[in-house]
């Protein structure tokens, strides 16, 4: 049985060959046998791409403007942009910072560092001058790639910043594609291309994403999440979410963000389903392209959906192929709710709740739980512990108000802070609580003060209130 496809097997050497003694193996085909068997038993994301590639091959992934890409030419584009960056002298562990609107592109670097190894960081396209060298200073970026109508605010910056690497989000294509005849697609010379083993050593352990997250004081910081917790999260959910192959997936909020990326296209993208890349959720927009491609499912925030409600157009265009309405990031109010169901008939509503650090599916509300309690952000996802705890971590009883905590294999940690005033360069990644936190149970985390939002009234049946905010260790006590 051969265990990888880029490691052949080995016979045993012949009796009287001068092979050693009977049984015995040499260092070099223990080492041999180790990788092929560490590279076989491996899940990272590039490897869950592999595997989507080939069973969807030829089913198309992704839409954006007039491109449009195969399973099988997202996954060889994303091997060819790995080889294009370390050959700008990228190296296992460097972060590489992205700087951009949603696009084709924008998720190809993201697939081309979880495959080569690289650190992807995503910053927010509106954040200029201070803001920008800060987290590009603060996360050690040693590349840092834009949207060519972002230059200025790059220019602004690049004297006083870290990064030694600059490009374009258009030169990254440039990299990755080339045109099918008469397709209609852009390629990345789809065949037997593969990454020759030269990525073999990334490990389901390594830090892929610092995804900077704010709270109400003090600077953003970078919540370290490895292969292992966003697979994860992306198995959380695939299930909860009732994310499916045949699904047809609007993604149209800021894929810097990780709720669009990590809750919605990634795990969609792992099970064969088809997505539309749109830069901004525009009513004028998203209508009649959910009309005109039956789109099925689509997440916002409800200030989003209340703007497609009130905008004129709502009622004239054909949305019953909506049926799947996900929500998440502030409370939805529940005569809004309401109208949704009872103007889109049939649509089955998912209250999505969580936080950066924890990848970022926490709680779902389901379908079936909404007439009983709309306003709850619903029960703990599949590989998520939830509890609502006094300061002395006991649970509440029902009814009263406390502190959410989770544990979960899904948690990263916080970027170490460099001493001093806190924008120093940090020299390596520090998981939250010490080393040995991720993937396996994960750290207790609290919802920090934050104007009583981080406080939940727990509920019968073990439902969490709504509620949000930034994540931190607990001031005493320990997960019982």
């Amino acid at each position: 049985m051969r265990l990888a496809a880029d490691e052949p097997a080995r016979s045993s050497p012949p009796p009287g060959s001068g092979g050693g003694a009977a049984g015995a193996a040499s260092p070099a085909g223990d080492e041999s046998l180790r990788r092929a068997m560490d590279r076989a038993l491996r899940n990272t994301i590039g490897d869950a791409l592999r595997r989507a590639a080939r069973k969807h091959r030829d089913r198309i992934a992704l839409h954006f403007g007039d491109r449009r890409w195969t399973y099988a030419e997202l996954d060889a584009a994303a091997t060819r942009l790995a080889r294009w960056l370390k050959g700008r002298g990228l190296e296992p562990g460097d972060r590489v910072a992205a700087l951009g609107r949603n696009s084709d592109t924008y998720v190809l670097l993201f697939l081309a560092c979880a495959r080569a190894g690289f650190v992807h960081v995503p910053i927010n396209f509106m954040l200029t001058g201070r803001e920008l060298l800060y987290i590009v200073n603060q996360s050690g970026s040693r590349a840092l790639f834009f949207d060519a109508q972002l230059e200025p605010a790059v220019a602004e910056v690049r004297d006083q910043a870290v990064a030694e690497i600059y490009g374009t989000m258009e030169s990254l294509l440039d990299a990755v594609r080339t045109p099918s005849a008469g397709s209609g697609t852009a390629t990345a010379a789809v065949g037997d291309e593969t990454d020759g083993g030269a990525f073999d050593g990334v490990r389901e352990d390594q830090v892929v994403q610092l995804l900077y997250t704010s709270g109400t004081t003090a600077a953003p910081k970078g919540a370290m999440m490895t292969h292992r917790a966003l697979m994860a999260e992306y198995l959380s959910c695939i299930v909860e979410l009732d994310i499916q192959r045949h699904d047809r997936c609007l993604h149209a909020l800021p894929l810097y963000h990780s709720a669009q990326m990590h809750v919605f296209l990634m795990p969609q993208l792992l099970v064969g389903a088809t997505g539309w890349i749109l830069s901004a959720p525009v009513p004028e927009v998203c209508l009649p392209l959910i009309a005109r491609e039956r789109i099925t499912s689509m997440f916002a925030p409800p200030t989003v959906w209340i703007n497609f409600l009130r905008h004129p157009d709502f009622d004239r265009h054909d949305l019953s192929s909506l049926k799947k309405l996900y929500y998440g990031a502030s409370i939805m109010p529940v005569p809004v709710l309401q109208e949704l169901r009872r103007r889109l008939p049939g649509v089955e509503v998912y209250n999505c709740y969580g936080q950066s650090e924890i990848a970022p599916l926490a709680t779902v509300l389901r379908p079936e739980e909404h007439d009983a309690r709309p306003a709850s952000a619903g029960r703990p996802v599949l590989h998520v512990e939830t509890r609502v705890v006094n300061p002395e971590m006991r649970d509440v009883p029902p009814g009263q108000l406390g502190e959410i905590v989770h544990r979960s294999p899904q948690l990263g940690g916080l970027l170490g802070q460099a001493r001093g005033d806190g924008g120093g360069l940090p020299r390596r990644l520090v998981p939250l609580g010490g080393p040995g936190l991720h993937g396996r149970r994960g750290l207790p985390l609290r919802g920090g003060p934050h104007q009583g939002r981080d406080q939940h009234r727990r509920r019968p049946g073990g439902q969490p209130g709504g509620g949000g905010g930034p994540l931190h260790p607990p001031r005493r006590g320990r997960w019982r």
